[in-house]
C-alpha cells in the first residue's frame, strides 16, 4: 500500500511564494510507486489539498483529512515546507503532533525554540558556542540608540527575533539609520535583535538525519555585494554559493564539529541549515532554519547533491525517518 503524504506549503509569512516553490520541488521528487503524494495549501484564507490537476478540495481541521470522490484521504505522514510560522515556528506541528500524524521536522517545541533567534542564542551559548553580542527590544520599550551603540558597536544588525528568511533585517552604520531599522523590524515582529556586526568570511552549514545518523553536509560558503545575505541575495542570485567552501582541514573540522554539537544542544531532528561567521577562526553561530529551502537552486539541495545525495532520495529519507519515528 502506498503511503499518504501531505506536503504542507505556503505560510503565513512573507515567505509563501518560496515555500510554494520548495513544497512543489518535493512533490515532483517524491517516489510515486512508494507514496500517494498530495500538496497541502497552508493559507490564511485557506486550507486545501490539490489534486494533479490543481483543483482544490478543503482540508477538515478536525482530523487534517479531505474527501476525494467520496473517499477520506487521511495522512501517515506530513512532509513540512512551510518557511516562517506556523510551519517553521512549530504551531502547525504541535497540531500535527495532537492529532497524532507523524511529520518530517523537528517536534514542535526545538522548532520555536530555534525560530526564537534570542532563545536560541541563550541555548547555544549555555553550550560553549559563540555568538555576536546581542542587544533584544521588545515592541513598546524605550528606545536609547547610545545604549544600544555601547553595547553593539556600529555597524551593527537588526532583525525580527522571531521571523524566517531576511524579510525586515537591516545593516545599520550610523545612528541616524537606527531608529528607522528598528521600525522596519517592528513591521514583521512585536520583539527584535539588534546584534554586533562579525567582520568575517560567512558559511551555512547543513546538518540532517540521514539512514539513522547525523551527517553534516558539504560547507557553503556565502560570498555577496550585498550588506548581508539577505532575501535578494538568497533567492535572487545576488550572492555566490561555493559549494564545498575551500577551507582548512583544521577550520573544515571544527566547522562540522560546532555545527553538530549545535543540532544536539538544541535537540534536532530532521532539516537544518545554519548560518556561522569564521572570525579570527572561530565559529560565530548566527542562526539557525530548520525549514531550509528545498528548490533546486537552494543550499540544501546544493549540499546534498555534493554529498552524492539526490533529492529524491533526501526527501525519501526524510519520510521514512518520520514514519519510524514513535
Amino acid at each position: 500500500m502506498k503511503k499518504n503524504i501531505a506536503i504542507i506549503m505556503g505560510g503565513y509569512s512573507s515567505e509563501v511564494n518560496i515555500s510554494l516553490k520548495s513544497g512543489n520541488v518535493v512533490y515532483k521528487n517524491l517516489d510515486t510507486q512508494k507514496y500517494q503524494a498530495y500538496r497541502v495549501h497552508i493559507l490564511p484564507e485557506k486550507w486545501v489539498a490539490l489534486d494533479n490537476n490543481n483543483n482544490e478540495y478543503s482540508i477538515n481541521k478536525d482530523d487534517f483529512s479531505f474527501k476525494l470522490e467520496g473517499k477520506t484521504i487521511l495522512f501517515d505522514c506530513v512532509f513540512n515546507a512551510i518557511h516562517g510560522t506556523p510551519g517553521e515556528d512549530g504551531k502547525i506541528l504541535a497540531y500535527l503532533e495532537l492529532l497524532g500524524i507523524k511529520h518530517t521536522s523537528a517536534p514542535f517545541y526545538q522548532m520555536a525554540l530555534t525560530f526564537n533567534k534570542r532563545d536560541c542564542l541563550s541555548v547555544v551559548k549555555n553550550y560553549g558556542i559563540k555568538t555576536a553580542t546581542s542587544y533584544f527590544l521588545n515592541e513598546g520599550d524605550t528606545i536609547n540608540t547610545s545604549e544600544i551603540i555601547k553595547k553593539v558597536s556600529l555597524p551593527c544588525f537588526v532583525k525580527p527575533n522571531n521571523a524566517g528568511s531576511s524579510f525586515g533585517i537591516s545593516k545599520v552604520k550610523t545612528e541616524n539609520e537606527l531608529i528607522p531599522a528598528i521600525e522596519k523590524a517592528f513591521k514583521e515582529d512585536s520583539e527584535i535583535l539588534i546584534e554586533a556586526f562579525l567582520d568575517g568570511r560567512e558559511v551555512t552549514i547543513g546538518v540532517i538525519n540521514f539512514e539513522g545518523n547525523t551527517k553534516v553536509l558539504p560547507i557553503t560558503e556565502i560570498i555577496t555585494d550585498n550588506a548581508f545575505f539577505d532575501y535578494e541575495a538568497k533567492y535572487e542570485g545576488k550572492s555566490e554559493e561555493i559549494t564545498p567552501a575551500n577551507l582548512s582541514n583544521e577550520l573544515q573540522t571544527k566547522l562540522e564539529k560546532v555545527a553538530v554539537k549545535a543540532y544536539k544542544a538544541l535537540n534536532m531532528s530532521g532539516f537544518s541549515r545554519t548560518e556561522y561567521i569564521i572570525v579570527n577562526g572561530e565559529p560565530h553561530f548566527l542562526e539557525m532554519n530548520t525549514v531550509p529551502g528545498l528548490t533546486t537552486e537552494s543550499i540544501i539541495p546544493q549540499q546534498a547533491g555534493k554529498a552524492g545525495i539526490s533529492l529524491a532520495n533526501l526527501f525519501e529519507n526524510a519520510i521514512e525517518t518520520a514514519l519510524k519515528t514513535n
